[in-house]
């Protein structure tokens, strides 16, 4: 469990502190600093758990700051489609979901198991709805369900299979007037003219086959049209999120200082009192007279923390989060005590190394007329898993990792019925695609095997047994199609099993997937209050810690959407409360 740690993991984390500590660039302590500020509450990051941490503490009275490395505001969560998972909140309530506290902490407590104590997962559950309660009366977001998305395991005790997941409504960029230019941009940004929600991306991919989807499309367009001649600048998913906890901040007058990066925590006796940052190139210190939280990300940019901690082949060029996210947060825990866990696990999913960055595959790999194989040309997975599910057995299943990098299989009737990435269908993939090798196509099977190195017969063999079981509609390899979960971006149209279709027509393609991720979910062990701990399980006074800054409350697992940012916003907002309410 999150509180339990390995003796490896406690020597090897004792080793990089005691280096850190004799290459600290404060012999002297950071006392004789100058002090830029001293406030109740010094909060580190301007991410979902940051801002909700700041946004509370705030609204309990507590004079507070946010201290943020990057140029811009928002961090990994600006540049999501935003999913928030909380079980029994109040808008999923609102909407007439049949959801109880008892079936959460149930689904709950079987997906994720001893990955993270009871506590931790009780936590969660009791503040979760009112966090988002709080988020809605303090701040102008307001969430909509996300009705039809799965849980991850419908199938277990407590899961849903309309799901529980909620995102952020659509929100008025104007109302951060110039601090809108300070949001950070989104992953994927919304294709010009249209107003997206993140539970559409999946009928937008079927526009060309299918009528939903070309009646969501137009709407799409439709609610554009009437934002923008009302003198709206509509912001929805991550962007939506983002902006609308910063003009939360700025109407509780909490200021959010950019290009200031965390550089050490200032601690005296055994109490974190303040940070260290650089502030236009200076080193300052930042009083806490309450408490420092801890909310700056994983480390998923950091190269030497992602060889230390994680399995190869691994790297930075996978990742699709923060680029700010290096770890600073971390290791400045770390060199205070902190215990750390999960550092070898990441929120994964099955990601093409495009040339200008990697494509995290959310439908294209579970929409009818597409196969995984490994290198021996064989499928070994169910495609259609949680994506986090998908890159665990590409790691897990044999060490020498003959799964990496792994080809995604398509062909041309593929093509012309499905959106991939933002290519409409029948579309021409680009020609730096190609040249990158992240796509490779063949008139053939047998030349689409010479081409990407797999064995041919092998991988005939493959498309021929995987379309038999397109044709009966049941994958009797790797089930597809029997949760409800891998139905969520599939085809309707298709029958007998909507994730499973033949591959027939030529040219085919073959995409290049490799491990990528949203983030690292490994950390600062915390307790059910948010309070930094160090290895013998005692508490860090003064510290706190919230998001992929702290070891996941999912554990290994992952709930459902938004499995990240719901409880990396709970635990900001649990972690302000708890001190406005410790003396």
């Amino acid at each position: 469990m999150s509180g339990t740690i390995s003796r490896r993991q406690v020597l090897r984390g004792s080793g990089l502190a005691v280096a850190t500590t004799l290459l600290s660039r404060f012999p002297a302590g950071a006392s004789s600093l100058p002090v830029l500020g001293e406030y109740d509450v010094v909060i580190v990051g301007a991410g979902a758990s940051g801002m909700t941490a700041a946004l509370t503490a705030a609204k309990r009275g507590l004079s507070c700051v946010v201290v943020e490395k990057a140029p811009t505001f928002g961090g990994s969560a600006a540049r999501s489609g935003a999913g928030i998972w909380i079980p029994n909140n109040p808008v999923v309530l609102a909407a007439g979901v049949p959801d109880t506290y008892a079936k959460g902490a149930q689904y709950l407590a079987a997906v994720v198991g001893d990955g993270s104590s009871p506590a931790r997962q009780k936590a969660f559950l009791d503040n979760g709805p009112q966090m988002i309660a709080f988020v809605m009366a303090n701040s102008p977001l307001r969430f909509r369900f996300m009705d039809g998305y799965s849980d991850y395991y419908p199938e277990l005790p407590g899961g849903m299979p309309n799901g529980r997941s909620i995102e952020p409504d659509m929100l008025d960029g104007n109302l951060l007037g110039s601090e809108l230019a300070h949001l950070n941009p989104a992953y994927l940004p919304v294709p010009s003219g249209l107003v997206v929600f993140s539970s559409e991306y999946k009928w937008l991919n079927l526009a060309a086959v299918n009528a939903k989807g070309t009646a969501v499309s137009a709407g799409c367009v439709a609610r554009y049209l009437a934002a923008t001649s009302a003198g709206q600048k509509p912001l929805t998913m991550g962007q939506s999120l983002a902006a609308g906890l910063r003009a939360g901040l700025l109407g509780a007058n909490v200021p959010v200082w950019l290009n200031t990066p965390l550089t050490d925590l200032n601690v005296e006796g055994d109490r974190v009192t303040g940070v260290v940052v650089s502030s236009n190139g200076v080193l300052s210190l930042v009083r806490a007279r309450r408490g420092v939280i801890i909310g700056s990300g994983g480390f998923e940019h950091n190269a030497a923390m992602r060889a230390q901690y994680q399995r190869q082949p691994i790297g930075t060029s996978w990742t699709v989060g923060a680029k700010e996210n290096t770890g600073d947060g971390i290791q400045a825990g770390l060199r205070a005590g902190a215990a750390l866990n999960l550092m070898e696990d990441s929120w994964w999913g099955p990601a093409i190394p495009l040339p200008d960055e990697p494509y995290f595959c959310l439908a294209e790999r579970t929409l009818p007329g597409s196969l995984i194989v490994n290198q021996a040309g064989s499928r070994f997975v169910n495609e259609a898993a949680p994506y986090s599910d998908v890159v665990h057995v590409m790691y897990d299943k044999n060490p020498a990792a003959p799964d990496i990098p792994a080809w995604m299989i398509t062909d041309q009737n593929y093509r012309n019925r499905y959106l991939f990435r933002d290519v409409l269908p029948a579309l021409p993939l680009p020609d730096p695609w190609y040249q990158s090798g992240a796509v490779v196509s063949a008139w053939s099977i047998e030349d689409l095997a010479a081409k990407t190195g797999l064995p041919p017969a092998t991988l005939r063999a493959t498309v021929n047994r995987f379309n038999g079981f397109a044709f009966s509609g049941t994958d009797a390899d790797f089930a597809r199609g029997k949760s409800a979960y891998d139905h969520y971006y599939t085809d309707p149209a298709v029958f007998p099993n909507s994730c499973l279709a033949p591959l027939w027509e030529a040219p085919f393609y073959a995409y290049k997937i490799v491990p990528g991720d949203l983030g690292t979910k490994g950390g600062m062990v915390t307790d059910e209050r948010a309070r930094v701990l160090r290895a013998d399980g005692s508490v860090i006074a003064g510290l706190w810690a919230a998001g992929n800054a702290s070891a996941a409350v999912m554990g290994h697992s992952y709930a459902g959407a938004g499995s990240t940012i719901g409880p990396a916003m709970t635990f900001g907002y649990v972690a302000a409360n708890d001190i406005a309410a410790t003396a």
